[in-house]
Formats: structure tokens, sequence, C-alpha cells
């Protein structure tokens, strides 16, 4: 998630862009056990990193044309790399309005998503390759796994909770199942690697942030994957200077024949939507949306401090899209909402399943830590020991039962900051709104999307619906058909 930086030991960004705020800037005597704590140094682009770093200070766009060889294992296909763009690129449906941007390396990669090398293979489980690498060395005291080791993970062999019931054994079905594996992340790796590179060709110094779902544990094998472009350490107006950039982004995407259908999605954080043509994986990329990465940790946080929180959430969110109501775009809720909806519930039982970690370890979720060392905090929590024995079927069924009978949703906001339903507050962000969960660190509403009366009562609806039906026989199959939940994904 943390990319080589191509100015590794000095600000952040260069120029008019150095301002006074710390929030991105690594300190100039930049100690070499410091630059292993940038955790997802890729193991994929080594040979790339190494040519970065050599280069010190110098620009992106001076980069050796060397540094990534885009190959499909023919070797003449780097003689092509000064050639015209082939016909098939030439005749796309954007061509007439394409934005050149020039770069020493311009090679066609058509049909090829970033592509996967058999000599950067040995990252995968069972492979015969050593991963004796420096960045692997540091040893983790907390319960949450290094990022250093995140794409080396085998999901398998993390450790689960035991089924002593038919709706436990089916959740934990489904999440074996449909937990994001190691191979789902490497593809995501290796294209935020090749799309940094691109970026930097337009903005030196910036940086490619891989969040959301695909980092915090709790992803799925069909789960899109979240960007987060860092531009500039000062804050970015979302609705002029970062529609601004992103229209450039997607002008240059228009250019990759490995990216197809860029669109600019103008939100309140807006976004630029894209595919990876080989992969098939959909993209959301925004501009300093930096609350997403310093959520993406405390996510991460409470997805590995108890070990029944990964499968709850996984079915939770299966349960939802299957009912229609995981999709803010079509205005129900969204999976980082349902995530903090699991993570309350969890909070306010009479024997707690999990404590506030931000109340519990302030500092290491302190939001003036430098983001660059946002990472760090997270590994030095313990698992929490909760006296509360429940199965994952019943925490399910008494997650159904909360909202469908015992929460007010007309008086009370969500916060898993505070763990505890609060009083709404009174300002414009939360009055009038139908559902109200606060985001832990800028403290905005994250269930805005439910705007309409409709699509709220039909989320408190399939709730009651769900409870009552699966209250009984506990059979998952009642409210989630659980092989069909297996064949997606």
């Amino acid at each position: 998630m943390f990319p080589n930086s191509p100015n590794l030991g000095c600000s952040s960004f260069p120029g008019k862009l150095q301002g006074s705020s710390d929030l991105i800037r690594f300190p100039l005597n930049l100690a070499s056990s410091l630059v292993s704590q940038q955790f997802i140094e890729s193991q994929y682009n080594a040979k790339n990193a190494r040519a970065v770093l050599s280069a010190g200070n110098s620009s992106a766009s001076t980069m050796s044309p060397h540094a990534w060889p885009i190959t499909d294992g023919n070797p003449a296909a780097g003689a092509s790399q000064n050639r015209k763009r082939r016909s098939d690129e030439r005749n796309g449906p954007f061509d007439t309005k394409k934005q050149r941007f020039l770069s020493p390396q311009s090679v066609s990669t058509s049909n090829h998503a970033v592509p996967f090398r058999s000599d950067r293979r040995y990252s995968m489980p069972g492979s015969s390759r050593s991963l004796h690498h420096p960045l692997l060395q540091t040893p983790n005291v907390g319960c949450v796994p290094s990022l250093r080791d995140f794409p080396f993970m085998d999901y398998l062999k993390t450790s689960l909770p035991l089924a002593r019931d038919k709706l436990s054994q089916q959740i934990l079905d489904i999440f074996q199942a449909c937990q994001q594996q190691v191979s789902d992340l490497e593809k995501k790796e290796l294209c935020r690697a090749e799309l940094q590179r691109e970026i930097q060709r337009v903005y030196p110094g910036s940086r490619l942030f891989l969040v959301g779902s695909s980092m915090n544990g709790f992803g799925t094998r069909s789960s899109d994957a979240d960007l987060c472009l860092v531009i500039t350490n000062e804050p970015v107006d979302q609705r002029t200077e970062a529609r601004h950039i992103l229209n450039i982004v997607q002008q240059l995407f228009f250019r990759l024949s490995y990216i197809e259908r860029p669109q600019l999605i103008r939100a309140k954080v807006p976004i630029v939507k894209f595919r990876d043509k080989v992969s098939l994986v959909e993209y959301d990329l925004n501009v300093n949306n930096i609350v997403g990465i310093r959520n993406t940790f405390l996510l991460r946080s409470y997805a590995f401090i108890e070990i029944r929180i990964r499968p709850l959430v996984l079915v939770v969110k299966k349960w939802a899209s299957h009912h229609g109501i995981n999709d803010a775009s079509r205005g129900t809720l969204s999976s980082y909402s349902l995530v903090l909806m699991v993570l309350h519930y969890l909070q306010t039982l009479p024997e707690p399943v999990i404590p506030s970690l931000q109340k519990q370890y302030p500092d290491c979720f302190d939001p003036s830590v430098h983001l660059h060392r946002v990472h760090l905090g997270s590994l030095q929590i313990p698992p929490y020991l909760s006296k509360n024995t429940s199965t994952i079927g019943d925490l399910f069924l008494g997650f159904l039962k909360y909202y469908a009978t015992d929460y007010n949703w007309d008086t009370l906001m969500i916060s898993i900051r505070e763990a505890k339903a609060m009083q709404r507050p009174s300002d414009n962000e939360w009055k009038d709104k139908f559902i109200c969960i606060e985001e832990p660190f800028d403290r905005t509403n994250t269930a805005r999307a439910v705007h309409e009366k409709i699509k709220f009562d039909t989320i408190k609806e399939e709730f009651q619906k769900s409870y009552e039906k699966i209250r009984n026989n506990k059979d998952l199959n009642v409210i989630l058909p659980v092989r069909a939940a297996i064949q997606r994904r």
C-alpha cells in the first residue's frame, strides 16, 4: 500500500508543494531501519525500485526505460517501444479526444494488465523461492499482521474459531471460500505499482495507496479495489482541485491499453472508476482522501484482534448484497458502513466482543500521526481476550436482531470511536438523516447515501424479515443461499 517513493529520504513533494504541514514529509535523516518500514515494498517490482532509489532526487520522468520491462515473454517486445500505437489502440472510442502524455517509455500492452512474470511469482504460498528480505525481518509483537508481510500471507492458515453449530459452520464455509486470497492482492498491488509510475510522469513525487477492503482484512475474492492518490501535503478542495486532477488522470488512463472504461464520477469525494482488462478488477481512485488511509488501518486492527470478526463481517456483507442493501451508489449502505455497524454491535453487547481501539490505544490512532507512520500503530496492539463466548452463528443472529428490534434509528448515531450509540448531533451533517454512522476520524456521516425514505424502509425491512426467518431454524440458507454465495465468491 505504501509505494516506493522516488524521493525517498527527502520531502515527499517537490517545489511549491512543500508546505509547512508535516503530514506526509519524510525526515531528511531517514535511517535505513525506517526505510524498511515502508511496508508495501513491492517484491514484484524490485528491479524498478532499485532503479528509482539509485536516481536520488531525480524526477520520475527521468526513470530508466528498463526499470519496468513490460513484456509477455517475447524477447522482441522491447524493440517496439518507440513505434506508433497499434491499430487496435488507434481505433479506440476515445482516440479523437485523447490527450497525449510524453514519457520516455511508450509501450503497447494491448490486452495485458500489469504482466505477471514467472520469476516474480515467488510470493505465492507453496513456492520454493526464499522470502528472506529485509522488510520481513522486523518482528511483530501485536496480533495484527505486519503489512510488510501482507503480500505473502496465506489466509488459509489464519486461525479460525470452532464451529459448534450448523449456522456457524455455514458462515465459516462461506468465509473460507470467499475471503481475499494472496493471488488477488498480488494482482491489485502489481496494477497499483504500474499506475503509480505512469502517474508520476505527470505528477512527480505523488504516491498511490491501495486502501479499503483490499487492505483492511475484510476483502473478498470479488472485492473492488480502492486507490488514494496523494498529490500534496496540503488540503485539496474536492469540488475543484480534486476534479481537475482526476480529469488529467482520466485522460492519462485513456492512453493505457490495459485500462478500460475510465470514468470520472463527480461525487462529494470525486473518483475515477476504471477496470484492469486482464484481472477484471474494478478500481475507484480518489485524490488526497487521507482519512481513507487512516481508517484502513483502524479497521485492519479490528479485523485481527478477535478471530470471530472477519467471518462475521464477510457474511454480513454477503447477506446485505444478496438483499440489495449494500450499494451506496443506489442509495443503500456502503460496505464501510456495514463494517462499522458490525463493530458497533460487537462493542455494545452486555459482554463486549471488542473494545474501542481508539479509546484504549489513542496514540496508535492519533489523527496527527505522520501518514508514512500510520501503519506502525496497529502492530503493537495485542489480541483482545473477550469473556463473550458466543458462537459466530449466535453473533450473526444477534446482529440481525439488534438492528431489527433494538436499535433506535430515529434518534441515535453509531460511534465505534466511543463504543456506544450516541444521540445525534444537531448540525446539518446529521439533521434529517435516515441513518447516522460516525466516521471515526473526520466524524462525518458514512451513511449519507441513504437519503430516500423508501431505501431506508427497505433496509429496516430486510433486517426484520431476515431475523424472523432465521431465528427459529438457524439455517443460513433461508436468508442467504450458501452454495450460490460460495460460487459467486
